[in-house]
């Protein structure tokens, strides 16, 4: 090849590259999980591998008013692998909510007025949507709501309601997810 192929070749490389790799750019969750940039460190995402996570989220916030930080550290997971340029397929990270962290799965309405929270709603909501806007799924366990007497149709639609939580982390890791407790 003469180098002015060459270079007519790399011309245009350039000029479609770009836009394909801007494509191509793993979703992560903005404003949310915050990451550290680290020189050095070992065990990065591994992109030979299918990155199946179940995270079971159980703890609730210290206050009404502030973000669930174990629903942030979904956000943080998703993070951390988009930054080594890992995008899971849709529904490959699930966030099971259950315990003390069942009100994150409820309307602002709701939310408010079951745990008197001074602000505009429920704050998890906006992390809850950029979730499923990376691929997460989000779900409750029914048996906590039923157990904390929610109604279900005080559960926001962008979450998913299954029927327990350790039934849904049961049949993801019997199908090859990996758990990641709270």
């Amino acid at each position: 090849m003469t180098s002015m192929k060459r270079s007519a070749s790399a011309w245009l490389l350039a000029m479609i590259l770009p836009t394909t790799a801007m494509a191509a750019q793993p979703v992560g969750v903005r404003d949310f999980g915050a990451i550290a940039t680290t020189t050095g460190a070992s065990e990065h995402a591994d992109h030979a591998l299918r990155y199946r996570v179940v995270f079971a989220v159980t703890r609730g916030a210290d206050a009404p008013d502030k973000v669930d930080p174990s629903l942030e550290r979904v956000a943080r997971f998703v993070n951390l692998l988009a930054a080594d340029g890992v995008q899971p397929k849709p529904g490959d990270i699930v966030a099971v909510i259950s315990g003390p962290a069942t009100v994150i799965a409820l309307s602002d309405k709701a939310y408010v007025a079951r745990t008197g929270s001074k602000g505009n709603g429920n704050p998890n909501l906006p992390l809850v949507e950029r979730l499923r806007a990376a691929g997460v799924v989000v779900s409750v366990c029914s048996q906590a709501l039923h157990g904390m007497k929610i109604p279900a149709e005080d559960v926001t639609p962008s979450v998913r309601r299954d029927v327990a939580a350790m039934m849904t982390i049961a049949n993801l890791q019997l199908r090859g997810y990996a758990l990641m407790p709270d």
